[in-house]
Order: structure tokens, then C-alpha cells, then sequence
């Protein structure tokens, strides 16, 4: 063995993983049973003998993000030290907004900076996402106009992203997968759900190192729950609805009907958007 290198799992497989290290990728076993993801800085060990730049991983560091998927049976981990997600937003096919506050709340939740990704702008000869625009900036949210397909304004998103890792995420049709190649200049194909198998066609994840900026593909993501997070918890993400909760009369308010409830009056009076308060209380709501 060679002495102990620093490196980041760039692809992750049931019982093995490619680490780039210095420069190298390295064909890697893991050492025990130690819970790996991409993302992950890791300490491996080269084997001295090796033609094919093998070595064993024999430690994980210490993670800064880690984003979860979770059903109502297992939580499992996707990708770690991740500092910003983009959250895909269409007019065709439709993106709900209640798929934009759900990832909204995970990414803050998840310690992780949120954008939106308004994408597949050259069909229309105006842009058709003033509204959502708005919305999300009043309450923080950067926002970016885009075609993947034609790499408008892609140098924008691109300047934005320097020095970062990040992930994107979004519904089928949403042009995650021809985002990833214009900015990759890989071919990334779709994972789409097939009916016959009920799971994406592959769930190897991948983190690419572009320039200066770092972006995990991941197809675990399209669509997950916030089962792995308490209710009480989900607020945080809604960060207008949790401001104005501090000034509720009952520390206990549920926000649907107690009395001195100020994130209702807020809602009443326009400051809090009516989308958001029911997306969140759809969100919020555990039987």
C-alpha cells in the first residue's frame, strides 16, 4: 500500500466506487461497512502493485450536506456535500408549484441553497414565468431564465454555479438530463420510469468536475418524500410562513384555525401567498 490519499466519490455502485484523488480516478473496494454515497470525501489507500489505479477506501470524512430519500420504511442517503440544488421548472410539461416548495423545503431542511431553473424559454416568444419569478424572489429564491436545448443563457447559470456542487432535480420532460450534457458536454440519457420495471433504468449517481464548478446527476431524486422529516420541521422551509409563526399566540398554533394565528392574518393580508400557505399545509399534514 501506498500512503493515505484525500479524495471525493465521483460514482458510487453497490459495493464499490471511483474516487478521484489528486488528479487520478481510482477503481476503489470499501474497507468494512462503511456507508458511502457520491459526494462523499473519503481516505483511501493505493495498492502499491496495481496497473489499473485500484486502491481500498478505509475512511469517510466528515460530510457538510447530505440529502436523503426516504418512504415510509427506510431512509436512505443519495449524495453528500452538496451546496446548492436547482429545481427545474417548465410550462410543458407543467411544473407545479407544489413541486417547487416541496424541494424548496428539502434543500433548506438539508442545510443546502435552492434556485430555480426556469427552462425551455426559446418556445415561447415572451417569458411565460413572470409570475412564478416574483413569487420565489419575494421570498429569496435565485432564479434563472434558461434553454438548455440552445445554451441561452446557460453562461449566466454557469457564473452562478462556479465553486459550487450542485445537484438538479425535476419532472419528467423537464430537460435535467439535456441541462446536465450542455453543461457537461457528456451525453447524459434520460432515466425515465419505465411501467414495466417501476424503477429508473439505471441508479448509478455521477459527479462530474466541469471548470471550476462540480455537478452530481443523480436518479434518485425525480421524485422523493419528506417522510425523514418531522412536521414540526417542515416550516423551516417555508421561510415567510416560519417568520410570522413566531408571533402567534400559542406557541402550538397548527396555522389552520387556532386563534391569534399570525401567519393566517399574514395571509390575509397579502403577505404571505396563498400558494405557499397550502402547499404547506398540504406538506405539513402527517396522518
Amino acid at each position: 500500500m501506498l500512503k493515505v490519499q484525500i479524495g471525493q466519490i465521483v460514482e458510487f455502485y453497490s459495493n464499490s466506487c471511483d474516487v478521484l484523488s489528486n488528479g487520478k480516478n481510482y477503481k476503489c473496494k470499501i474497507q468494512g461497512r462503511i456507508n458511502l454515497v457520491v459526494g462523499d470525501f473519503v481516505e483511501i489507500e493505493p495498492i502499491n502493485d496495481s496497473l489499473n489505479n485500484q486502491a481500498l477506501v478505509t475512511k469517510r470524512l466528515e460530510r457538510s450536506t447530505i440529502l436523503y430519500r426516504s418512504n415510509e420504511k427506510i431512509i436512505k442517503p443519495i449524495a453528500s456535500n452538496i451546496s446548492n440544488i436547482g429545481i427545474l421548472v417548465t410550462k410543458s410539461p407543467k411544473t407545479n408549484l407544489d413541486f417547487i416548495d416541496k424541494w424548496i423545503a428539502i434543500s433548506i431542511n438539508s442545510s443546502i441553497e435552492p434556485y430555480i431553473i426556469f427552462n425551455k424559454i426559446d418556445i415561447f416568444k415572451e417569458s411565460p414565468f413572470s409570475s412564478e419569478k416574483a413569487l420565489y424572489e419575494k421570498i429569496g429564491i435565485k432564479t434563472f431564465e434558461i434553454s438548455a436545448k440552445y445554451s441561452t443563457n446557460l453562461n449566466i447559470l454557469k457564473k452562478f454555479l462556479s465553486k459550487k456542487t450542485t445537484l438538479f432535480v425535476g419532472n419528467s420532460g423537464s430537460g435535467k438530463s439535456t441541462l446536465t450534457s450542455s453543461i457537461t458536454g457528456k451525453k447524459i440519457l434520460s432515466k425515465a420510469l419505465s411501467k414495466n420495471q417501476g424503477v429508473h433504468t439505471t441508479s448509478v449517481s455521477t459527479l462530474y468536475n466541469i471548470d471550476e464548478m462540480k455537478l452530481i446527476d443523480s436518479p434518485g431524486v425525480r421524485d422523493i418524500n419528506l417522510d425523514h422529516l418531522e412536521s414540526k420541521k417542515i416550516i423551516v422551509g417555508f421561510s415567510e410562513i416560519f417568520k410570522y409563526s413566531a408571533k402567534c399566540k400559542f406557541p402550538n398554533c397548527n396555522h389552520r384555525n387556532d386563534q391569534g394565528c399570525a401567519v393566517k392574518e399574514a395571509l390575509q393580508n397579502g403577505d404571505i401567498e396563498e400558494s405557499r400557505y397550502n402547499n404547506f399545509i398540504f406538506l405539513s399534514q402527517r396522518d
